[in-house]
């Protein structure tokens, strides 16, 4: 993994390759625009499938973090992991990708990006489980640097700091994708008493609140952290299960959509000042709530 210090741009991996990696597989991908994780068709197709988005992790305080949740399908590793937990080492099952949920209403829920099915010798399904993957979204732009670097790959390449840098947005991430998500498609599933995982990066991960964990055998949801490692031999990235974490749905589901209040009188503050210019800029003699609460 590169040091912090050795950053030059925010681009992590193109079209699958880590950017100082000019090899000839490495620029066959690049000048295909083709991408090495399963994705459903041989090209990338993040953003446009007519000029896509190729970058799959940006550099970030020294961590490759992975932006595009096909990043994740590399060697199927994730839903390996998550069928194990699921059905136990010895099932017999296969996955089925982007199943759209509905309500009791007929109303959707959205799609699953993936469902883990359990058979039996007959080809019967005996058992299912669900599997969400989520990338970080980016703050800035990432296009701009992305362009720049294709017109002429190179492993030097360099992309001032500055205003729209890009950067993970870990709290757009998880408010804006991963939580309701697990809310409303993960309560779903909850009813149906079904297991459900989480492939999620590790650095992502400890954004969240602290969550209160359970056993592998009480768990409803496991949370399978990945991280990407370098190697120096292949000269590339290797994703690589970190950690599980195992949690029931309620308790974690209330942990992190419960925010943590700041301090009532900062508030309170903004309140009387905002009060003050209402009342032409003249500050009543009468006590402040402020006041009131310290006494």
């Amino acid at each position: 993994m590169l040091k912090k210090n050795d950053q030059k741009s925010p681009l992590g991996e193109v079209f699958g390759f880590p950017i100082k990696n000019d090899g000839s597989k490495a620029q066959r991908y690049r000048k295909q625009k083709l991408c090495p994780f399963n994705n459903k068709v041989p090209n990338c197709t993040k953003d446009k499938a007519n000029n896509p988005l190729g970058v799959c992790s940006v550099w970030h305080n020294g961590v490759s973090v992975i932006t595009c949740p096909t990043r994740f399908r590399e060697d199927w590793l994730i839903i390996e992991k998550a069928a194990e937990f699921a059905f136990g080492s010895q099932a017999t099952w296969t996955s089925i990708s982007e199943i759209k949920l509905v309500d009791k209403n007929g109303q959707s829920a959205g799609n699953i990006d993936f469902v883990l099915v359990q058979y039996n010798e007959k080809g019967q399904l005996i058992n299912f489980a669900s599997l969400e993957v989520q990338g970080v979204y980016i703050s800035g732009n990432l296009r701009n640097p992305f362009e720049e670097y294709i017109k002429n790959p190179s492993k030097d390449f360099e992309w001032p700091t500055g205003y729209n840098y890009p950067k993970p947005d870990y709290l757009s991430s998880s408010r804006k994708r991963l939580i309701p998500q697990m809310l409303y498609k993960g309560g779903i599933f909850q009813s149906w008493k079904r297991k459900q995982t989480v492939a999620i990066q590790k650095s992502f991960f400890e954004t969240l609140p602290s969550l209160p964990i359970t056993t592998k055998e009480k768990a409803d949801i496991a949370w399978f952290l990945y991280d990407l490692e370098f190697n120096e031999e292949q000269n590339q990235n290797n994703l690589v299960l970190t950690k599980t974490v195992y949690t029931e749905f309620e308790p974690a589901l209330l942990r992190v959509t419960t925010p943590e209040p700041g301090d009532v009188t900062n508030f309170i503050n903004i309140l009387q000042s905002r009060l003050d210019e209402h009342l032409d800029k003249n500050s009543p003699d009468a006590p402040s709530l402020t006041d009131i609460i310290s006494n």
